[in-house]
């Protein structure tokens, strides 16, 4: 019981916090988009920006302020702010304008005023912690104009008791700000020296990082703009209302989506509102995430990163595309076009969470129905959502820069999720037969590779498509750097991922098909199972100069890592071919004659690594690293019965290097 009441106060705490750091964003975003009139000359227009920056400076050291500070701070601004709103009443409660008279005309009224007063004073000198003695004097002097009201006093009389009872109550509030000066100079410079030795420490990121997370930004800026569009549209909907009735017109669809067009309008009218839709877009995009992972059962934490990325490229979007200082018509139209792009990266990115699912899905062999029934529908819904978005833009739009773009990742999502299925598919057929695939391996790699050649394209073509748009339509130095990032990312690096999996690739064929093999009576001599994925030899296997037995298709995934054997780490590949060759054996040391020259007797021991059941794995994509496991030298050191071999055996490259 007291645990959950500590964690519902942790949670009001963290409430109120986000609460009181939200008006600060509100004055920064005031003062920034405040007009300013050039035509007062330069000392008006020197006085105008320093009392902007003084007011940006104060409201940015509040909004970093630690929590104990931030709410001192409140706590004095709400005492000062009671004191100033008792001085108003008592001052306007005695003016000639407002004849009170309490005790003839308005007792309840009279009494109403006092006790608001004396709520005031209490509240005051609470908020303030001022002692017994003094609290007691201040509240009598707040309540001391009424009481000249209540002795019906001349209102000169009375006027003049307001004026000195506000007097009092400023300077008693002028002594304590004064007093707190020294506190608030001192928790500035705390802060400071904190920050700096933060920097100093954990560098500029890190510091930025902690900063972000304790004061909850985005959880500010979510607030802050759904305040603001709150506030928008109450302000809207009540005078379209008043004007609609006022000219008797009824309300009708056309009035809501226009109310709703200028909504949106103004809630991209600023870099801070701009940063408030991408802090609701992160938190859309993040439970989207969380529940298409729960749906197709992923819990991969790599792939909750879509309220990061989805906010992250609407903001990039956004300041390439100057949505902020946009017309507001030229604006509704800017923000559908990033949103439709916006959509179409976030399909792709959920594929990219289907897409490990889905193949460990039919690698594993999970006979399960409930299990792949999820993660095909998404990648029915993948396919089929950007063929809709697609046929209903290029129907109400003509072609342009824009539209080709969006038709693009439409196309290249499309192509993505068939390979994933074709993919898919061969190896639930691979299953479904429980009989070695040689010819697996290379079927998934050409598929994959195909794949991500026309993705390559795709990427070039779009390359082609921004550099049009920069020089012709739009150019800015963000969308310069992003086309320089997308080159060096989607093109640069893709193509040489993509030519140097070819080259291991074909590496590793070549030391294969230079190593011996055994078949018919001389691999029912061996009595062996290949030592990496625990098969039966029933057609082929080859030996390695150690006197290892594998299947081609396994030790040819394994070449494709490194260049040693997975049993004793001895180089696998001689490029001498007329090494004389003596009998062999076999994983577990028993004697078969080799098909050529025989090998030196010798034996290791039998230890080895299921790659996956029946051998078969994804093959190695084109222009993406392999998907082979990878396997630690450290890790095969440390099992029991391996022998450890010379440092110039292992991770020796030198035949690749020679091809």
């Amino acid at each position: 019981m007291a645990s959950a009441h500590g964690r519902l106060g942790q949670h009001f705490l963290a409430v109120l916090d986000v609460a009181l750091r939200v008006p600060s964003i509100f004055i920064i975003d005031a003062i920034l988009n405040s007009y300013s009139d050039p035509g007062t000359g330069w000392s008006g227009t020197a006085g105008r920006a320093l009392i902007r920056a003084l007011g940006i400076l104060v409201s940015g050291v509040v909004l970093v302020l630690s929590q104990k500070s931030l709410f001192k701070f409140y706590t004095l601004l709400a005492g000062v702010l009671l004191g100033a709103a008792s001085v108003l009443l008592n001052y306007y409660g005695t003016s000639p304008a407002v004849a009170l008279l309490p005790l003839r005309n308005g007792p309840t009224l009279w009494l109403a005023l006092a006790l608001l007063q004396l709520l005031l004073g209490l509240g005051y000198v609470a908020l303030l912690n001022v002692q017994s003695l003094c609290a007691a004097l201040l509240v009598a002097d707040i309540m001391a104009p009424l009481c000249g009201m209540a002795a019906e006093l001349p209102a000169d009389a009375r006027q003049a008791l307001a004026l000195a009872s506000g007097a009092v109550l400023a300077a008693h509030s002028a002594i304590n700000l004064l007093l707190k000066l020294k506190w608030f100079y001192y928790s500035c410079r705390y802060v400071y020296l904190l920050l700096r030795h933060m920097y100093r420490i954990y560098g500029l990121q890190l510091l930025l990082e902690d900063t972000w997370k304790r004061i909850r930004f985005p959880d500010i800026l979510r607030v802050f703009w759904l305040t603001r569009m709150t506030a928008q549209a109450v302000i809207l909907a009540y005078v379209v209302r008043v004007v609609r009735y006022e000219s008797g017109l009824p309300l009708g669809w056309d009035v809501f989506w226009d109310l709703l067009g200028n909504l949106i309008i103004s809630g991209c009218d600023s870099t801070l509102t701009v940063l408030g839709m991408s802090a609701v877009i992160s938190s859309l995009a993040h439970y989207l995430g969380l529940s298409i992972l729960a749906f197709i059962g992923s819990t991969e934490e790599e792939d909750k990163r879509l309220g990061f990325v989805a906010p992250v490229l609407f903001f990039i979007l956004a300041l390439q595309t100057g949505l902020s200082g946009l017309n507001p018509e030229e604006r509704l139209v800017r923000l559908s076009r990033n949103m439709c792009l916006l959509l179409t990266a976030i399909l792709h990115f959920i594929h990219g969470m289907t897409d490990p699912v889905l193949m460990s899905l039919s690698a594993s062999h999970v006979s399960s129905v409930r299990r792949h029934v999820p993660v095909l529908l998404v990648s029915l819904a993948l396919f089929a959502l950007p063929v809709l978005l697609s046929y209903v833009l290029w129907h109400q739009f003509v072609l342009n820069t824009w539209l080709f773009a969006v038709t693009a990742f439409c196309v290249e999502l499309c192509l993505k999720v068939l390979v994933s299925l074709t993919v898919y598919a061969l190896f639930m057929i691979d299953g479904f037969y429980n009989v070695l695939w040689e010819k697996l391996d290379d079927y998934v790699y050409y598929v994959r590779s195909t794949g991500n050649v026309i993705e390559f394209v795709f990427g070039v073509i779009m390359f082609g498509n921004g550099a049009y748009t920069m020089m012709f339509e739009a150019g800015s130095k963000i969308r310069a750097c992003m086309m320089c990032l997308h080159a060096y990312f989607n093109i640069y690096l893709q193509a040489k991922n993509g030519w140097k999996t070819f080259i291991n690739r074909r590496t590793a064929v070549k030391k294969i098909n230079s190593l011996p093999e055994l078949k018919g009576a001389q691999l029912r001599d061996i009595e062996d199972v290949c030592a990496i994925c625990y098969q039966e030899f029933a057609t082929s296997a080859r030996i390695t100069p150690c006197h290892h037995y594998f299947h081609a298709l396994c030790l040819r995934k394994w070449l494709y890592i490194q260049d040693t054997c997975p049993m004793c780490h001895q180089r696998v590949y001689i490029e001498d071919d007329g090494l004389e060759r003596v009998a062999s054996s076999n994983n577990n040391g028993y004697a078969a004659a080799a098909p050529e020259a025989e090998f030196e007797e010798g034996g290791g021991a039998d230890v080895g690594v299921g790659v996956a059941e029946g051998g078969a794995e994804p093959a190695n994509e084109l222009l993406e690293d392999n998907d082979s496991i990878e396997y630690d030298e450290d890790e095969w050191g440390t099992q029991p019965g391996v022998a450890l071999v010379e440092d110039d055996y292992a991770n020796n490259d030198d035949d690749t290097d020679s091809n």
